[in-house]
């Protein structure tokens, strides 16, 4: 096992290392006419960028001073996100520079075609001077006046075409990460969604649900985000807050300030939280306590049983590293089956011990939606939902693509939500 985890590592590593030095020579080595300062720079930044980015990673994984990770975190991730989108771009460009050659050439040769001859001068003969009469020598030839310098040649076709790739890449992977960037800074949008419940008695028609899932509090998303995302959801009005996992990326004494505004949740029936995998590698019973402190209610393997359903919860399976993993007898094993059930568990994957054990609706979060496209197809591989609400035999899941961000402060092509769960009783 060893040995395969190894082998996978080098061919990852390799592979990295091979796409740098892709990004680096199409940006630099091929932008330029001769090594110079520009191809070192451009050396500097590429492996500067990366050196950021993994120092952020671990910085943030080994618990490293607070202000240290924040240092990090900014530039380190948000290079992560350039350099992806930096590959991508560059790729697209190697189909655009075959053509773009092509055409170049063809202007050149039509404007070779019809350019007229340059006039030549005439040549006028100049007899050579004859002695004079009294001997003397004759007078000196007067210099003809120095040819002009020549104009300094234009870059070839194929250094041209590489600059104009080049700058067009590098365009559109910045716009691509700042558009994406802003729109994570900016707090989640309100989703809402209608799911049909066959045991939901008529009393609780139009019942609202607001789910919440990866927040990711850290050193990048900080107390400002998680009183935008509070005051969104406060004013969505909901009947009951379900935070599904993956609140923070740290320790309590660190994230604690940033955390705080959750104090604010209101909802008729309270806000419940179940733990996600990161709450695991932050501390997770310090931050059952905190969150408890701060008036939500933890689900852990736990159930309640409100007016009109059933509301259980069960723990993160990364909590099986700490003998705190789900369990899911313990949470619905002994539940009257003819009520409803909402089940809050963080990872999709859950999804097939909700189906043995007859719950009507499972609320997850975890895949971020993919977070960074093309990042979707790998969740595809891992989820059995990426985003959104499927239904596997009597049980309908519903995953959200999650408030915040982890690693870059980026989302493109899955916007961040917070989703408003309306419950409809059949033949309401």
């Amino acid at each position: 096992m060893v040995i395969v985890f190894v082998l996978v590592a080098l061919l990852v590593l390799a592979a990295l290392v091979a796409a740098n030095r892709y990004v680096w020579r199409r940006l630099f080595r091929d932008t330029t006419e001769r090594p110079g300062p520009v191809r070192r720079a451009g050396a500097v930044l590429v492996a500067g960028g990366w050196v950021l980015a993994v120092g952020a990673l671990v910085a943030e994984r080994a618990g490293a001073p607070f202000w240290l990770q924040q240092v990090l975190a900014w530039p380190g991730f948000l290079w992560m996100a350039l350099s992806i989108y930096l590959l991508l771009a560059l790729l697209v460009g190697e189909a655009v520079r075959p053509p773009l050659r092509r055409l170049l050439e063809r202007r050149a040769g039509a404007g070779a075609a019809v350019a007229e001859p340059r006039p030549q001068p005439e040549s006028v003969t100049v007899p050579e001077p004859q002695p004079s009469a009294s001997g003397s020598e004759p007078p000196e030839s007067v210099e003809p006046a120095p040819a002009a310098p020549d104009e300094p040649a234009p870059p070839s076709r194929r250094l041209f075409v590489s600059r104009v790739v080049a700058g067009a890449a590098a365009a559109a992977a910045a716009g691509t990460v700042g558009a994406g960037t802003y729109g994570v800074l900016r707090g989640p949008s309100v989703k809402r969604v209608t799911v049909p419940l066959a045991k939901l008695p008529r009393a609780a028609h139009g019942y609202r649900i607001a789910v919440v899932s990866d927040i990711h509090l850290g050193p990048v998303l900080g107390r400002g985000f998680a009183e935008k995302v509070v005051d969104t959801i406060n004013a969505t009005q909901p009947d009951l807050i379900a935070v599904v996992g993956d609140l923070v990326d740290g320790s309590v004494k660190d994230l604690g300030p940033a955390a705080a505004p959750l104090a604010r949740l209101r909802a008729r029936h309270g806000s419940y939280f179940v733990t996600g995998n990161h709450e695991y590698f932050s501390g997770a019973e310090q931050w059952v306590a905190e969150v408890r402190h701060l008036g939500l209610r933890p689900l852990e393997n736990a159930r309640t049983e409100l007016p009109w359903f059933d509301l259980a919860g069960v723990n993160d399976v990364q909590g099986e590293s700490e003998g705190h993993g789900p369990d899911f007898a313990r949470a619905l094993g002994d539940r009257d089956t003819t009520r409803a059930c909402v089940l809050l568990a963080h990872q999709p994957v859950q999804i097939h011990e909700a189906v043995r054990h007859g719950v009507d609706l499972q609320l997850s979060g975890h895949t971020h939606g993919g977070q960074l496209w093309p990042g979707s197809l790998l969740a595809e591989l891992a989820n059995p939902t990426v985003a959104g609400l499927e239904r596997y035999g009597d049980t309908q899941l519903y995953v959200s693509r999650g408030a915040g961000a982890w690693g870059p402060p980026t989302r493109v092509g899955a916007p961040s939500d917070i989703t408003v769960i309306e419950l409809a009783a059949r033949g309401a």
